[in-house]
């Protein structure tokens, strides 16, 4: 079994234009390739709304702040394309920089409150270029829906933003974070982990559910927070970039119970930036 590839614009508008004469639905799952478990998840959520799926994969270097990340980012098109065929994607739209970024380009489009902050704060230009890059793919395939996954959270609602500022016509579907079975949220970058390293990475999701259920009983999220953070340093993290309690809705900063909310966090290990994000549950500001 093989999955159609098409590099350019016109060869993907040429296959999406005979679907949409037949009246099929599109769904859209952009990537940057090194697939796992978590991207596939996402291939069938969107066949589960679309009939026909498309699949991008672009290291997008418009969202990378350091050209050694961009370097380091693994690169597995062969694998990929037999990982999405045998998931039934129907087409993999691969381009070179090139073609998505030709001579003279020069537009960035910026969205800005629930960018800020979070990973916002920490990797200056990155959202400019996921909304960027992600406002470009909308606009050469047109899908009805695209999926992308709830362990990017902020990237989530900062394209969710994006869609609804711009009146774009499609339907946005956050896919749930997949895990490893010690609760390791799946990402490409783990692959960039050393041995010992994948053995401690764990314990930050571990850190992650143990104070959203703390928060969620009762305690105060200062305490929850301030211990998780130190669960995760004393773990063997070099750091923790950021670790906090944001409104699901909005990304807004919680400081008390209310309504339903998300633990957000980053931390470096081996070198590695790894995120993840929990929800903590709140029904009438009572907590649950």
């Amino acid at each position: 079994m093989s999955i159609s590839i098409v590099r350019t614009v016109a060869g993907l508008r040429e296959q999406i234009n005979e679907w949409r004469h037949a009246g099929y639905r599109l769904g859209l799952v952009p990537t940057m390739g090194a697939l796992h478990e978590g991207h596939l998840s996402l291939v069938r959520l969107a066949k589960e709304h679309a009939d026909k799926t498309v699949v991008t994969l672009f290291v997008n270097p418009k969202q990378f702040n350091r050209p050694d990340d961009l370097a380091a980012y693994p690169r597995s098109e062969a694998d990929d394309a037999g990982k999405l065929a045998g998931v039934g994607a129907d087409l993999l739209f691969a381009p070179e920089p090139e073609e998505m970024y030709p001579e003279g380009f020069s537009t960035t489009v910026s969205v800005a409150g629930v960018s800020e902050g979070l990973c916002g704060a920490f990797r200056p230009g990155h959202f400019d270029g996921v909304a960027t890059v992600v406002a470009k793919l909308l606009l050469q395939s047109q899908p009805d829906v695209a999926v992308f996954g709830e362990k990017d959270f902020q990237q989530l609602a900062v394209i969710r933003r994006l869609v609804a500022d711009l009146n774009i016509p499609v339907s946005i579907v956050g896919g749930a974070t997949v895990r490893e079975d010690d609760g390791l949220a799946m990402s490409s970058r783990n692959l960039r982990l050393t041995a010992n390293g994948r053995t401690i990475a764990s314990r930050l999701s571990d850190a992650l559910f143990g104070a959203a259920q703390q928060i969620s009983s009762g305690e105060g999220p200062d305490a929850a927070i301030a211990r998780a953070k130190a669960e995760i340093l004393a773990a063997g993290f070099s750091e923790v970039e950021y670790l906090e309690l944001r409104d699901a809705g909005t990304l807004a900063p919680v400081t008390r119970p209310g309504r339903p909310a998300r633990l957000l966090a980053a931390a470096w290990l081996d070198g590695v930036r790894l995120i993840d994000n929990v929800p903590v549950g709140y029904s009438s500001g009572v907590p649950r």
